[in-house]
């Protein structure tokens, strides 16, 4: 971005939002973050919106609060709201069964498989944001976030191996050899923002476009705790195809920093459990 602009940030009680919030108000920018059911959404410009509302690890047991989230407001905010842009966040997690992961590829769904409940909420809402008829509306696909503070719960393997780690020993319950792609937040707080404003295109894949196994995290892990590293035994073999970033790649040349930082072993802002090398 050239200049600072305003913001709506939606859902900036969670990991992404929160951060993204604290990014683009130290970037200069104006930037609301309205709480849950707050009707003055609807009555006043909202400048770029930025949909961060989702569910992660309890949409299994939370299926009607999961199309709430990932549906119901943005079918409001598309109908009814002001806004100069609008940028809805879904997820790689969409390209499971997949034979490609670049942004225009068909995909494949399960409707009788609930796993899939988080799948067919994002693809309804991102395929509401291009039936709007809105102008300036896009969709990014985050792949797995990394960073500080992350929360166990949320169901992000990094996080629960990082949990584990701070105890002192990590069960894994896939095969090492397991790979996915992952992408630091401060990635994250720096692209997002460029995709909202700037975005020539409808829908971009924001990953790094690297694979890191599982084992690569026990091996990390390892070095920088000292914990113990258990596998369970017949443990599954999770692969996912890598994420085609072409298109950010190619609108603007970014580059993924490293993930095997000692930053995200912070928690609470303190680091925890570290040795020293």
């Amino acid at each position: 971005m050239t200049e600072p602009a305003y913001f709506t940030v939606l859902g900036a009680s969670g990991y992404i939002g929160s951060r993204l919030v604290e990014h683009l108000r130290a970037q200069g920018c104006d930037v609301q973050a309205p709480l849950r059911g707050d009707a003055e959404i609807f009555a006043r410009s909202l400048g770029h919106v930025i949909y961060c509302v989702g569910l992660t690890a309890d949409f299994r047991t939370r299926p009607f609060d999961t199309v709430d989230a990932h549906v119901g407001l943005l079918a409001e905010l598309l109908r009814r709201a002001k806004f100069d842009s609008l940028l809805y966040l879904s997820s790689t997690r969409v390209y499971m069964g997949a034979s490609s992961t670049h942004e225009d590829a068909p995909l494949t769904v399960l409707p009788g498989d609930p796993s899939y409940l988080y799948n067919l909420s994002k693809l309804t809402g991102e395929s509401l944001c291009h039936a709007s008829g809105r102008a300036a509306v896009r969709v990014a696909r985050l792949s797995n976030v990394v960073g500080p503070g992350m929360d166990a719960a949320s169901g992000n393997l990094v996080a629960d191996l990082l949990c584990q780690a701070r105890e002192g020993r990590v069960v894994l319950r896939s095969d090492p050899q397991s790979a996915k792609d992952y992408v630091h937040v401060t990635d994250v707080l720096d692209w997002i923002p460029r995709i909202a404003v700037q975005g020539r295109y409808p829908v971009y894949n924001v990953a790094s476009g690297r694979q890191t196994t599982h084992g690569q995290w026990l091996k990390w892990l390892q070095e920088r705790t000292g914990c113990m590293v258990d596998v369970l035994p017949g443990a599954p073999l999770q692969p996912f195809p890598p994420v085609d970033v072409t298109r950010l790649q190619d609108e603007w040349q970014v580059s993924p920093r490293p993930l095997f930082s000692d930053d995200l072993l912070l928690l609470n802002d303190d680091p925890v459990g570290v040795t020293p090398p």
